[in-house]
């Protein structure tokens, strides 16, 4: 992404719409492909222009959980594989397409949710480029259940199952920010000041169409891990912080992976 857009400046309810209206449509959806992935597309876009497309997030999400599939694939199909190592390079190459972004969200959120103080303070913990107890943890624990998670599956089963935890990664993420408070500043405020319950509706119900044609009911309740914990994460943050920041964003995508994949091994097991 090259933007030039000053990412700390105050944003007030539906400016970005109205001003990224003044753009090609596709330059916005591609950049936040850009912004989403490590993949070289070269888009000259503006968070504005981005922003106008978070409720399409989840569809993104679903381009990366096809590459996350075609790893599961070779691995699992061409290599053969054991399981747990197939499932720690599956888990290894879903966080490095993102370009670790998320992840390095998740560990700052850590930080800030172990801190002490008001607002204000866990606020500057989080933002603090030092790791601490906290994000250490939250890195920790998150990672081994995803991938403690991805390594009990049946082989079978790991692309559809991929390909949903990655859509309700993203669907986490814009639910998030659907019932959030935007901080004024940051990254985080143009992608939850262009949410609305609307749109959110149009976003799960795509996402249950395609959790279900994936996976049948399996995939439904992938979907609806999602869901939960981006509900959860912008319930916290509102506690915590008062604001959802872009770091609060990064590490509800992490939590609501592993909250499908949990999901969908609950709903698989008692079948």
């Amino acid at each position: 992404m090259s933007s030039k857009a000053r990412l700390d400046a105050p944003v007030r309810k539906g400016e970005m719409i109205s001003k990224g209206n003044r753009t090609p449509v596709w330059r916005g959806f591609l950049g936040l492909v850009s912004f989403s992935t490590i993949l070289p597309l070269n888009i000259h876009t503006s968070i504005l222009e981005m922003a106008r497309f978070t409720w399409m997030w989840p569809l993104i999400g679903g381009f990366i959980g096809i590459m996350v599939g075609a790893v599961a694939w070779v691995v699992t199909g061409a290599l053969h594989l054991p399981q747990l190592l197939s499932a720690s390079l599956i888990y290894a190459f879903s966080i490095i397409i993102t370009g670790l972004h998320h992840l390095d969200g998740l560990i700052d959120f850590g930080d800030g949710i172990m801190g002490h103080g008001d607002t204000e303070r866990r606020i500057e913990i989080m933002k603090d480029q030092r790791i601490g107890t906290g994000g250490l943890s939250s890195l920790l624990i998150t990672s081994l259940i995803t991938l403690t998670a991805l390594s009990v599956f049946p082989i079978a089963l790991l692309i559809p199952i991929v390909i949903v935890a990655e859509i309700a990664a993203k669907l986490g993420l814009v639910t998030c920010a659907t019932f959030s408070r935007p901080s004024g500043k940051g990254t985080g405020t143009y992608f939850v000041e262009n949410m609305t319950p609307g749109l959110l509706g149009i976003s799960l119900t795509i996402c249950i169409l395609l959790g279900y044609s994936a996976m049948q009911y399996a995939g439904v309740a992938g979907i609806a891990g999602g869901v939960i914990m981006g509900i959860f994460m912008a319930f916290l943050a509102r506690w915590k912080f008062k604001y959802t920041t872009g770091d609060v964003l990064g590490a509800t995508n992490e939590l609501s992976r592993m909250s499908a994949l949990l999901a969908m091994v609950l709903i698989l097991t008692m079948w």
